[in-house]
């Protein structure tokens, strides 16, 4: 769906690994960027093309399971990601889970971390997948996010 032979700057776009086995293999990178990192371009000037995300750790009822007890995020609200730092602080809304069942909804709260954390702490990504466009990845498991609020 997102494939294009040239990306924005009529750069050869070609097939790539992104991360593996936990590892980043590759970033996203245009002209400019690649430049300012002493880097060469990736092809990716405007953004990814069919960025496809490897489900691991089961379906969605096995993902609520590993949880056993935390928060599942179905709404993002606002802005609050400091690309310098990688802080990130977002308004949220979902359900709440116990024993790894859904229990209750939840608003008004708060999700906080750092985003290298974050990645470094994504336990499971589940077989539920959804199509976003040409962005494919099912629901996301992070361990140790911070959770305030009412």
């Amino acid at each position: 769906m997102g494939s294009a032979p040239v990306d924005d700057e009529g750069v050869v776009t070609r097939a790539r690994t992104v991360v593996e086995g936990g590892r980043v293999q590759g970033y996203f990178l245009g002209s400019y960027a690649a430049r300012k990192l002493g880097m060469v371009t990736t092809g990716n000037a405007g953004g990814s093309h069919n960025l496809i995300v490897t489900p691991f750790g089961g379906d969605f009822e096995a993902l609520l399971q590993r949880m056993g007890r935390g928060l599942l995020v179905t709404e993002l609200l606002g802005q609050g990601v400091n690309a310098v730092t990688g802080d990130y602080s977002r308004g949220a809304a979902g359900f709440w889970v116990e024993n790894g069942k859904i229990q209750y909804p939840v608003h008004e709260i708060t999700i906080a971390g750092n985003l290298r954390d974050m990645y470094t702490r994504i336990v499971a990504v589940g077989s539920d997948i959804q199509w976003r466009g040409s962005r494919v990845c099912g629901s996301i498991l992070v361990d140790g996010m911070t959770v305030a609020g009412a």
